[in-house]
């Protein structure tokens, strides 16, 4: 099959949009029924973090690093979201309160990831990320959602029971995606993403019905600002807002250096790319809290995403953040693109996530696996995969600094990594 160029292009837009939606979709809902929020509220916050991820992506890849690489709600903002609902409920507080005290935490990380990248200090932090550590993070990071995505797969409810229908689906997308992308030789490998999604939408119609959109939704509405109210100041978010730009930037690192490999076959960026994006992730992380959405992180799961579908060009990506900022400001179209399953689109997405667990492991293996670096490996896996199986109320007695941490294993694991890296160093042949 012969595409020409605009065919090309248009085909790689589409899945590019569908990596960007799949990738944003979930998550309010997610976040929308931690904190009790209506109907109407969750439909808007996804339609202002589909915005926010629409206009992150594009300022990233026409001004920051310049790569296309997805910033989309995940990783250590969605466990700061949990940790603060979960100990404002404890605490007897207010949960509407609690997001506003979380848009002042996303301007100050944005501020500090900002100053990092204007007065290029992101050279001399970024040493501490070597292989081992960008390799252990990715490692983690797979790790961790790759739970995430199973209970989506399989339908999951609160009583902890899977739904068969929803397996069954599930696993017929994720090895469509999977084997399509390897064993296919023609250029349809290159859109197994939006097959796999597609195939699966239109099973999941066939066996569970179709849902109805609202009929009552206006044709256009802009985003809104500041939807959970005016900031509120808190002491306490100071220093998450300075942990949190911190793993943000060791994000940043994973990413680029992951989708470097992806795209070039060599992890090594350039320090300017560094600053630029580190820059442009605080601009978005200001805009996120104008807009009242969940913060966007850089998504190393982009690089998994390019190796699956082989697709390294910038400017579809561009098109299709563009394309995600539009809908955005139409809810009707909003309302039918939520009714993708999110069993399909998890699927989809976890089929990304076996190149991801891939380059990790790339990354890690890159110098030779002494007992050091065995050991390394060892302590802190051991250690952040097993606060992963952690009950979330089991540091409840903790100061929320303290339990914003020690709840997410893959932070944890990572600054262990990061810590003996730099205090046991590897002694030298005289």
């Amino acid at each position: 099959m012969n595409l020409s160029k605009f065919q090309k292009t248009t085909l790689e837009t589409l899945q590019w949009f569908v990596f960007l939606l799949a990738s944003s979709v979930a998550l309010p809902i997610v976040i929308g029924s931690i904190y009790q929020m209506s109907i109407s509220d969750i439909s808007g916050l996804m339609q202002r973090t589909f915005f926010v991820v629409g206009i992150a992506c594009f300022l990233q890849a026409l001004i920051g690093h310049r790569m296309p690489i997805v910033d989309g709600p995940a990783g250590i903002w969605i466990s700061i979201f949990t940790v603060y609902a979960l100990t404002t409920v404890q605490h007897g507080g207010s949960l509407p309160e609690t997001l506003q005290v979380l848009e002042t935490a996303m301007i100050l990380t944005g501020l500090l990831l900002i100053l990092i990248g204007v007065f290029r200090l992101s050279q001399k932090i970024i040493k501490v990320f070597t292989p081992l550590v960008t390799g252990s993070f990715l490692f983690l990071l797979t790790i961790q959602l790759s739970g995430t995505f199973l209970q989506g797969m399989f339908g999951v409810d609160e009583n902890g029971t899977a739904n068969i229908r929803d397996v069954s689906i599930s696993l017929f997308v994720f090895f469509f995606v999977l084997g399509l992308s390897i064993f296919w030789k023609g250029p349809l490998k290159n859109y197994a993403v939006i097959l796999g999604i597609g195939f699966g939408w239109m099973i999941d119609w066939i066996v569970n019905g179709s849902g109805s959109i609202q009929s009552s939704l206006p044709m256009v509405k802009m985003p809104e600002i500041f939807a959970w109210g005016i900031p509120k100041w808190d002491i306490g978010t100071l220093p998450i807002a300075i942990f949190t730009a911190v793993i943000l930037l060791s994000n940043l690192v994973a990413s680029l250096g992951a989708t470097s490999y992806a795209i070039k076959g060599n992890p090594a960026f350039q320090y300017e790319q560094m600053n630029r994006g580190s820059t442009v992730l605080g601009l978005n992380q200001g805009l996120s809290a104008i807009f009242s959405s969940i913060s966007v992180v850089t998504l190393a799961s982009t690089s998994g995403f390019i190796e699956l579908t082989g697709q390294k060009s910038k400017r579809p990506f561009l098109y299709a953040s563009i394309l995600l900022a539009g809908i955005a400001l139409f809810p009707p179209i909003v309302a039918f693109i939520s009714m993708i399953p999110a069993s399909v689109a998890n699927a989809a997405l976890l089929a990304t996530f076996v190149q991801l667990m891939g380059i990790g492991l790339k990354n890690i293996a890159s110098d030779e696996l002494s007992h050091r670096r065995l050991t390394i490996l060892g302590v802190s896996y051991l250690i952040g995969i097993g606060l992963m199986f952690m009950p979330q109320g089991a540091f409840v007695g903790l100061p929320s600094i303290v339990q914003n941490v020690v709840s997410n294993g893959l932070l944890v694991g990572t600054i262990l990594v990061i810590l003996f890296e730099q205090f046991w160093k590897e002694k030298t042949m005289i």
